[in-house]
């Protein structure tokens, strides 16, 4: 039976039309929108796969309600790492960690998650069955939809717990909707699954400009966080090691890591503008107070004010009595720029490896891999003294300073490491309940499917 998704492929190809990281045309045209083409179609030449492919890079990019939105600013505000200077009442939720399973915001991070999951399922699918693509583009485009895949359930596990794992396509759309929820360490097998399956068939070298699609030392770097949240640290460290020693990449200076060209990019995810989603969400005027800043604990805990992150990626300003420390990781916030979302990036290789080494007792190796970030940084080393619990918490605190603001991490740091009780139970001791590391499955998703379970906490 011939399968026809006409609504999923025409949205993705008309989406993949206009997303472009291209440095010399930042804006595409569109003329009148091409007939509407079935699923098989789609994927009969080798132009027509690469859009649906690009098509689902630009869904994670929208600037106002899409993946990185919800997957950078909710799980921050969770955390120690971001502080919302809003008045939704919704959001306050996360400031809180008092999450309801009503809320909409959950519900919305769920679908903008879930929604890319599908469109990967389908180009799985569509890509696997084609008899018609060249075999190059074959082996690439199956190679970065499946890195794409195990990114989405990378941060849907991280959030949620067990979830739901849908494998199939549209075809079997009934099947994917009643699914229950599979417990986190087989989710976790099937990410690992996506991305050494990525590995084996990405080339070293990017397609386009920028590195706005994902090539073999993206998956390998993905693949290097997945095995440290796993605790498997000898795979961390080999997979870590592996993008550092590539030569690829290096560490420049603060003010020039996050600009579309910088040489420490893995990966990023481009938009039409060149104004980020972090951007967008952390840079206002002057005269303005910031819906998102730095929370004022982690500003005050720079290790120096000669550290050149305190002086380059944060900027403080008084409003109305109140200092408000911005994040200026990304230095533009509308219009157009020269910034994309920088998704994986080597700072956090080498913090990685310095774990994972840790971990190892392998100490001195963790030394040189966090002196690597701390030089960058201004900072002197760290004491070649330090013990294997002084240096994991050395580790701990760099990925603080490091990676602030971005994807999450703090948040998920925390959680992983079993140090949120202590950490956020502290700072909000009248909302923090235990159950509150994962966030509640929404009510409108467990409507939809009755085999959904409920996270404890939120019944």
């Amino acid at each position: 039976m011939k399968k026809n998704y006409k609504n999923f492929i025409y949205t993705i190809l008309i989406i993949g039309a206009v997303f472009t990281v291209s440095s010399c045309k930042k804006f595409v045209e569109l003329g009148a929108p091409p007939t509407q083409i079935g699923f098989d179609d789609a994927f009969k030449t080798d132009a027509s796969a690469q859009s649906v492919v690009m098509g689902i890079y630009s869904q994670s990019s929208a600037a106002v309600n899409g993946f990185l939105t919800y997957v950078t600013f909710y799980p921050g505000i969770s955390s120690d790492d971001v502080q919302y200077n809003g008045t939704d009442a919704g959001i306050q939720e996360f400031s809180k960690n008092a999450l309801l399973s009503t809320n909409s915001f959950v519900n919305n991070t769920w679908g903008n998650i879930y929604q890319p999951i599908k469109n990967t399922n389908n180009a799985i699918s569509g890509i696997t069955a084609s008899t018609t693509l060249t075999a190059s583009t074959k082996a690439q485009l199956l190679g970065e939809v499946k890195f794409l895949r195990a990114y989405f359930y990378f941060y849907a596990v991280n959030l949620f717990g067990d979830i739901p794992l849908p494998l199939k396509d549209d075809y079997s759309a009934f099947e994917n909707a009643a699914l229950p929820r599979t417990p986190s360490a087989q989710v976790y097998e099937q990410i690992i699954k996506d991305l050494t399956e990525a590995q084996a068939v990405l080339p070293t070298t990017y397609a386009g400009t920028f590195r706005g699609r994902a090539n073999k030392h993206a998956a390998t770097a993905l693949l290097a966080r997945v095995y440290l949240y796993q605790k498997d640290y000898a795979n961390a460290e080999a997979q870590a090691a592996q993008v550092i020693s590539t030569g690829t990449y290096s560490l420049p200076a603060p003010e020039l890591a996050f600009i579309n060209n910088s040489n420490e990019i893995i990966w990023q995810i481009g938009n039409t503008t060149g104004v980020s989603v972090p951007g967008n969400g952390y840079v206002s005027a002057a005269a303005s107070i910031p819906v998102y800043s730095l929370a004022d604990g982690t500003y005050q805990s720079f290790e120096s004010t000669s550290d050149l992150r305190r002086a380059n990626w944060t900027s403080a300003k008084t409003l109305g009595g109140k200092i408000y420390y911005s994040i200026t990781k990304y230095k533009i916030g509308s219009g157009t720029g020269n910034e994309y979302n920088v998704a994986l990036r080597l700072a956090e290789q080498y913090l990685i490896r310095a774990e994972a080494r840790a971990q190892q007792n392998n100490l001195s190796g963790a030394k040189t891999d966090l002196d690597a970030v701390r030089l960058r940084a201004g900072l002197a080393g760290v004491s070649p003294t330090l013990t294997q619990a002084q240096m994991l918490s050395a580790v701990e605190q760099e990925r603080k300073m490091e990676l602030f603001g971005e994807w999450g991490h703090r948040w998920f740091d925390l959680k992983r490491t079993n140090r949120a009780n202590a950490v956020i139970g502290s700072l909000k001791p009248t909302t923090w309940k235990a159950t509150s590391v994962l966030y509640p499955i929404p009510d409108a998703q467990r409507l939809i499917n009755t085999a959904l379970t409920q996270n404890l906490g939120y019944n």
